[in-house]
């Protein structure tokens, strides 16, 4: 749990039906023996689970400079301790991808923890509070070897290396710049970035800024490596790139899942450009926009969920909290591209026992398509 610090393994073998808590590390625990809080990402090494945490402990007030990496024991699920080294730190925490072959690690940076707790304010993206940079790590030696600047405010979110082990390439999506950044390996062994891609703004009114960002909030690659999928969680729209040329990528699918755009809300387009209708599915409107996405090892199902973060959520989809968040389908079209939603598959969270609820990432018993990293 990203506010309460928490970890907690949940078995999903012995019965896949009925999930069960297995073990629970406590935020304390974690604030006590590694000094950290805030967690988020987790990737499977061959002989540790590797976690980021974006602050430090919470009786120092979360700090952004506490953040960092926990080492775990795969078969006790015991903490191993910090994993990070050297004297280099990231300013904020958040993704991570590791590719062995290469010896690299890449990761983002969200922000400010106390910021981006309490919703999005635009002065604290003028004010330095959030991130702006990838990392490149030596990932034997555990330690910062590069920073790549990707622009003031652009807030780089989720990190993607191809699957393929012997590509030294990958890429993350800015969220406010809403830009497709490519990192790759050079000749000389330095690492380097370029926008290969973006999301306009669009002008709006009735809304808190004249120009509404797309908000790329994750995206997912294909097992092949040939599509890229993105969401824009206030647009509201799902994207389908081909990235065969990872320089070029193609827009060959998208679906409008709701956003802030949408018809008889209060947000108007001022560039005379179309408005989606509420997406309207097995007879529940749909709340928020495509926020996560994940796609099946075939890559013919992509599975697509519209809650962010709480207090945001609150913020720029006030509805959801009342109504709940839902997880949708599309069936994919593997051959030449397109998004076609299933109509027949939705998945509720505002009707939950204890009340609405909020969904946000996936997993697919088997694997997916982030579940796995090839030597």
């Amino acid at each position: 749990g990203v506010i309460s610090g928490n970890i907690y393994f949940i078995d999903v073998k012995t019965d896949p039906r009925a999930p069960a808590f297995h073990k629970t590390i406590t935020g304390a625990e974690l604030a006590e023996k590694a000094g950290v809080g805030f967690p988020h990402t987790a990737h499977c090494a061959p002989d540790e689970i590797i976690m980021s945490f974006m602050s430090g402990s919470p009786s120092e007030g979360y700090p952004a400079e506490g953040n960092g990496y926990v080492s775990f024991n795969p078969q006790t699920l015991e903490i191993n301790g910090r994993w990070e080294r050297g004297d280099k730190k990231q300013s904020f925490g958040y993704d991570f991808w590791y590719q062995p072959r290469h010896n690299v690690m890449v990761s983002s940076e969200w922000g400010e923890p106390m910021c981006f707790a309490k919703g999005f304010n635009p002065a604290d993206v003028e004010a330095g509070k959030y991130g702006e940079k990838l990392y490149v790590w030596d990932f034997k030696e555990h330690k910062i070897i590069q920073e790549l600047p990707l622009g003031r405010g652009a807030i780089p979110l989720e990190v993607r290396f191809l699957h393929d082990p012997s590509r030294a390439e990958g890429f993350t999506c800015s969220a406010l710049s809403s830009e497709i950044v490519r990192f790759f390996k050079k000749d000389g062994g330095e690492w380097a970035t370029e926008v290969v891609g973006a999301v306009e703004p669009v002008a709006v009114e009735g809304w808190a800024l004249p120009n509404m960002p797309g908000l790329i909030t994750d995206f997912v690659i294909s097992l092949d490596d040939r599509f890229l999928y993105l969401a824009c969680w206030l647009h509201g729209d799902v994207r389908q790139y081909d990235i065969t040329d990872t320089s070029n990528p193609k827009l060959v699918g998208q679906f409008f899942v709701g956003g802030s755009m949408k018809k008889g809300g209060p947000v108007r387009r001022t560039d005379n450009g179309p408005q989606p209708e509420a997406l309207v599915v097995k007879g529940v409107e749909i709340q928020g926009g495509a926020q996560m996405v994940q796609l099946s090892l075939d890559g013919k199902r992509l599975y697509v969920s519209t809650s962010l973060f709480s207090s945001w959520d609150q913020q720029f989809y006030p509805a959801m909290m009342e109504k709940g968040a839902q997880l949708l389908q599309f069936d994919v079209n593997t051959e030449k591209g397109g998004l076609t939603l299933n109509e027949n598959f939705l998945v509720d969270f505002g009707q939950e026992p204890y009340g609405p609820a909020l969904c946000h990432e996936m997993r697919i018993p088997g694997g997916d398509c982030t579940s796995d990293i090839w030597l």
